[in-house]
């Protein structure tokens, strides 16, 4: 029987890929072990390339369709391997790979980690986080066989994508930091972006033996740190609006939030000092804001009770006092009147 399995191996005539699975890129050809007769034909279909492996190196890379009689046609390393065939085992053995040629379209990509780099405005650091679609093609076969597939002897689509995913976070890191967008900026620029990472990406990935397409960036978010950061920069610039509004710096802006907080705080230091007269010691600052604020004026102009109602009335419609602080200083404006 052993017999008839040798002689029945060396009657192999057809070495091809049938059927490959959609989620396949490289295959190692395992029909007949790792021998090739030298009757054998070799049949690679549309969208298929092959590569030869002897002892370990690649001697021949066939990205075309095509028929090839191993007896016979131009193989570059085929002569050299015939003279160590034996009569029913190869001593020296030869693998052989499959590989598509054809682009792999709609692939999904996205960040494993948040993408770190200084904002170039506000000088903090950002998380970023991005995620969307991409098309690639194997343009380097051999390459690729040699830096991606290695030693496996099947490599699938989700093996690439976690390459993808490893590999990806450095060139969009860089080009963020090359670039100088500010946290505000990302979302409006995407297309810009994704042009400039299709340049960085093809110059890092060509490398490894396939070629991106049709990069595209779907949607950015940031980390809790980032947001944390960027809401306090939106709660500080709407402050600073509104107490532009109404006349006020933002050193006096900080100097009634200091009171507001010490207020209720009542059982700490700074709340001993305030207190109940907490409203008084408000009113009291409020007038200096008021003041140190406008140029100077006739006394009888700066004491203008209307003036300081109507101030006040917009630092509360402005969210800088509160209706308590409002209410106990318009009745203290009231009864100097």
């Amino acid at each position: 029987m052993a017999l008839f399995d040798g002689i029945k191996r060396q009657l192999r005539s057809v070495i091809e890929w049938k059927n490959p699975r959609a989620d396949i890129l490289f295959s190692q050809w395992t029909d007949n072990g790792d021998e090739i007769k030298n009757a054998s034909k070799l049949i690679v279909g549309p969208g298929q390339g092959c590569i030869f492996v002897y002892e370990g190196k690649v001697k021949a890379v066939i990205t075309k369709a095509c028929m090839l009689d191993l007896k016979t046609d131009n193989i570059p390393f085929w002569t050299t391997i015939s003279k160590f065939m034996q009569f029913f085992e190869s001593e020296h053995k030869v693998g052989i790979y499959f590989f598509k040629t054809s682009k792999i379209l709609d692939q999904k990509w996205g960040t494993t980690s948040a993408i770190k780099y200084e904002d170039p405005k506000y000088k903090f650091p950002v998380g970023l986080r991005a995620f969307g679609n991409y098309s690639y093609r194997i343009s380097k076969p051999q390459d690729f066989f040699v830096n991606v597939v290695g030693s496996q002897s099947d490599f699938f689509c989700d093996d690439f994508r976690k390459v993808m995913s490893a590999r990806i976070i450095h060139p969009i890191s860089d080009f963020l930091a090359e670039s100088r967008f500010t946290y505000t900026d990302i979302d409006a620029n995407r297309n810009e972006i994704t042009i400039g990472l299709n340049d960085k990406l093809t110059e890092v990935f060509g490398k490894l033996g396939f070629d991106i397409t049709d990069f595209r960036i779907e949607g950015t978010s940031f980390d809790d740190e980032t947001l944390k950061r960027i809401n306090r920069i939106a709660d500080l610039t709407a402050e600073a609006q509104a107490a532009k509004a109404v006349g006020l710096d933002y050193a006096s802006i900080q100097q009634l939030e200091a009171m507001r907080e010490a207020a209720r705080n009542e059982s700490g230091a700074a709340g001993m000092g305030v207190g109940l007269g907490a409203g008084m010691g408000l009113g009291q600052n409020m007038a200096q804001a008021f003041h140190h604020t406008q140029p100077q004026q006739p006394s009888q102009a700066v004491d203008d009770p209307m003036e300081k109602l109507e101030k006040l009335k917009k630092m509360v419609d402005a969210n800088l006092i509160s209706q308590e602080e409002y209410a106990a200083k318009k009745q203290q404006i009231l009864d100097n009147f």
